[in-house]
């Protein structure tokens, strides 16, 4: 699973969902893109889910990239717990996203097919998506 290998600082505020993607937000790679279109927190694992989703599809046809990485870690203290002694030490990561953002990208496929595989990966994101094509300058 992803996760950085060295990091600034141990834990890290909540922040805000607001706003829309400012980065990221466009088709770069590949022919095809998987867009977020709701804010939210994408972990590890449903990162992980969605590659192997996507990956099934493209093979040794295509190529995919994944335009997202979990760089920011969440932290709880375990149940039962009483009040005070700190934060709690860091649990798993996630990839924080905003309406706009490109997820994933895929190229070498039709666009059928493209738009099952990105179906199939979207079902595993807690966020809601939509397949969008690359715009040609």
């Amino acid at each position: 699973m992803l996760e950085p290998k060295k990091t600034k600082f141990r834990r890290h505020h909540r922040g805000n969902r607001r706003g829309l993607a400012t980065r990221g937000a466009h088709v770069a790679f590949g022919a095809f893109g998987l867009k977020a279109i709701e804010p939210g927190w994408i972990t590890a694992r449903q990162i992980e889910s969605s590659r192997i989703a996507i990956s099934r599809g493209v093979r040794k046809v295509g190529k995919m990239w994944i335009r997202i990485f979990p760089d920011k870690p969440i932290t709880a203290k375990p149940a039962e717990t009483r009040m005070g002694k700190g934060k709690g030490s860091p649990e798993y990561w996630v990839s924080v996203v905003k309406p706009g953002r490109i997820l994933f990208e895929v190229d070498g496929v039709t666009r059928e097919v493209a738009e099952e595989l990105f179906r199939n990966a979207g079902h595993k994101l807690p966020v809601k998506t939509k397949i969008v094509a690359r715009r040609e300058m």
